[in-house]
C-alpha cells in the first residue's frame, strides 16, 4: 500500500469520526438519505453528507439478479469503517434470510429498515434473528400495514415507523396529494404515540424542486411526523430546515420558559400547561439540532 493511499485512508477515517460525533441520533433524525446499495462509489459521500441518517437500499433499488452483489458492497463498506442503516428485503421475500444472515454482527450497522412491514411478528422475527440488539425501523407500505400499525408499533425491537408512500399509493390507488395522504400519515403518527416511539418518518418526495419538497415536508410536520426519506444529496438541507423548530419558535420557547421560571413555575390558567409542554419540546429539539433563538 502506497503512502498516498494510507494518507487518504487516514483522512477518510478522521472525516467519518468527526461526522459520527455530531450525527443526530436515529430517534430525532429528520432527513434519511436512501441510497442504492449498488452505488458503492457514493457510500462515503452519503455518510459525510448533511443527512441526519443514511440508509443503503438492498430492496427496491436492486434487481433480484444483483442482490448478492449489493449485499457484498454493503458488507465490504461496513467492514472498511463505514456506518449506515440498511433497508433489507421484506420478510416474505426469498432474499430476507440472506440479508439477515450476512448483516448479523456487521460492524458499523446502525440498524435495519424492514421493507413492506405488515405485522408485528415480522419485526420481532427480524430483530431476534439479528441477535436481539439491532434496531429495526418498520417501513409500512400497504393498506394492511397501515391498518395494523398499532400492533407493529408495539413489536419487540421496533425503534420507529416509516411510511412507504409510493408503494402505499400503488396498493390503494390513492393520489399523491396531502388530502389522500392524511389518513395513512395520521395512522402512523397515532400508532407511534401508542407505541411510545418517536414521530414517524414520512415517505420521499420524488420531485426535485425545493418548493414541492418544502410543501410536502410541511404537510408531514403538520400531521405530526418528524422525519422524511430523501432521494438525493440536495434534499437533506431542505428537510432538516422544514422539520426543525424555527428560530422564532425557539425564541418564543426560551422566553416563555424564562418567564415561567421567574413566576415561580405557577400555573395561572388552562392554557399554561399545553404551552409549557410545547415550549419544552421546542427547547429540547433546538438543543439537539443546535438551533439558537433569533
Amino acid at each position: 500500500m502506497s503512502d498516498t493511499t494510507t494518507e487518504q485512508g487516514s483522512e477518510l477515517a478522521e472525516k467519518r469520526l468527526a461526522r459520527e460525533e455530531v450525527r443526530v441520533k436515529s430517534g430525532d433524525a429528520r432527513s434519511w438519505l436512501l441510497l442504492s446499495a449498488l452505488a458503492v462509489d457514493s457510500f462515503d459521500q452519503a455518510q459525510l453528507s448533511r443527512a441526519d441518517q443514511v440508509i443503503l437500499d438492498l430492496e427496491d433499488a436492486v434487481d433480484g439478479s444483483r442482490k448478492a452483489e449489493a449485499r457484498a458492497n454493503v458488507i465490504g463498506w461496513l467492514r472498511g469503517g463505514g456506518s449506515a442503516w440498511v433497508r433489507i428485503n421484506d420478510w416474505t421475500s426469498e432474499f430476507w434470510a440472506d440479508d439477515i444472515a450476512e448483516l448479523t454482527g456487521a460492524p458499523g450497522l446502525a440498524g435495519v429498515m424492514l421493507a413492506k412491514t405488515e405485522a408485528a411478528e415480522q419485526v420481532t422475527d427480524t430483530y431476534q434473528r439479528l441477535g436481539g440488539h439491532t434496531d429495526v425501523i418498520a417501513l409500512v407500505e400497504s393498506a394492511v400495514g397501515i391498518e395494523d400499525a398499532g400492533s407493529i408499533s408495539r413489536a419487540r425491537g421496533v425503534s420507529r415507523l416509516a411510511f412507504g408512500s409510493g408503494d402505499y399509493r400503488r396498493d390503494t390507488g390513492a393520489s399523491n396529494d396531502n388530502l389522500a395522504m392524511a389518513y395513512p400519515r395520521t395512522r402512523l403518527v397515532v400508532a407511534s404515540r401508542l407505541g411510545n416511539l418517536p414521530g414517524p418518518v414520512d415517505g420521499p418526495t420524488v420531485a426535485s424542486t425545493h418548493p414541492v419538497l418544502r410543501e410536502q415536508a410541511g404537510a408531514a410536520v403538520a400531521m405530526g411526523m418528524t422525519g422524511k426519506l430523501c432521494l438525493d444529496f440536495e434534499q437533506p438541507d431542505v428537510i432538516n430546515e422544514c422539520m426543525s423548530p424555527s428560530s422564532a419558535d425557539v425564541r418564543w420557547a426560551y422566553d416563555f420558559l424564562a418567564e415561567f421560571e421567574a413566576n415561580g413555575r405557577v400555573i395561572r390558567d388552562g392554557s399554561d400547561k399545553p404551552r409549557l409542554a410545547r415550549a419544552e419540546i421546542i427547547r429540547t429539539r433546538a438543543e439537539r439540532f443546535r438551533i439558537t433563538p433569533s
